[in-house]
């Protein structure tokens, strides 16, 4: 089966802040992971050094039986691009760019992509499949906050990635949009990706199949 380990990760910045203290934790293929935790706790922390988007200063990261201590900058970059799908709580969808054409972006420096006319018939499906079909064309600034956080995902999906991860993906949201971005996550996870969400927003933990809690760099599995 497909996974993220992350094996005794510590992480401690040139400030001295340890957001990390020996940190393990493995996220599966169709499961649901939640991380909770208070602003500062280090779950972010956490969610960049499983994607790969910082390193621990101790311990490791194993994706899908690949340490990736021993990647180089651009094996890394292409675990990234294909293995991984990222949502943040801040959209950052290009507001120049139609909702199709933003979920095409990942797809244009993905080799396995050979045509723009592929790439513009996959983005469409994936707009479709976050219920956004009437919207596709619009730009973010006509779409709302939800409807934004949808591209968002679809967008995440882009490569077809192994597993999403979510940064705090409901915190412009109010509490039905909030439940709709869940909903979607959870369906991703029921089709076979692994999700990790971290998120200290009480709402989540109902969608999780595990539940672990941090706390001043600590993180520990709470029963469900």
């Amino acid at each position: 089966m497909k996974s993220i380990e992350i094996q005794n990760a510590t992480k401690t910045y040139p400030n001295g802040v340890t957001a990390l203290k020996d940190v393990s934790c493995t996220i599966r293929q169709g499961e649901f992971v939640v991380v909770m935790g208070q602003s500062g706790s280090g779950k972010s922390t956490f969610l960049q050094i499983a994607g790969l988007l910082d390193t621990p200063s101790s311990g490791h990261v194993v994706i899908n039986g690949r340490d990736t201590a021993s990647l180089k900058k651009n094996e890394l970059a292409d675990v990234r691009l294909k293995t991984l799908g990222f949502v943040f709580q801040a959209f950052h969808l290009n507001p120049h760019l139609r909702a199709y054409e933003n979920v095409m972006l990942p797809m244009l420096i993905n080799r396995d992509f050979h045509s723009k006319k592929d790439m513009e018939v996959r983005a469409k499906e994936l707009i479709e499949t976050v219920g956004l079909k009437e919207r596709m064309n619009h730009y973010p600034g006509e779409l709302s906050g939800g409807e934004q956080q949808r591209v968002a995902i679809a967008r995440a999906m882009a490569n077809n990635p192994d597993f999403i991860l979510a940064d705090e993906p409901t915190g412009n949201l109010d509490s039905a949009n909030e439940q709709s971005i869940f909903d979607e996550l959870k369906l991703l996870s029921q089709g076979g990706r692994g999700v990790l969400v971290v998120c200290h927003n009480d709402a989540v933990v109902e969608y999780a199949d595990r539940l672990f809690h941090m706390r001043d760099g600590v993180m520990e599995e709470q029963e469900r």
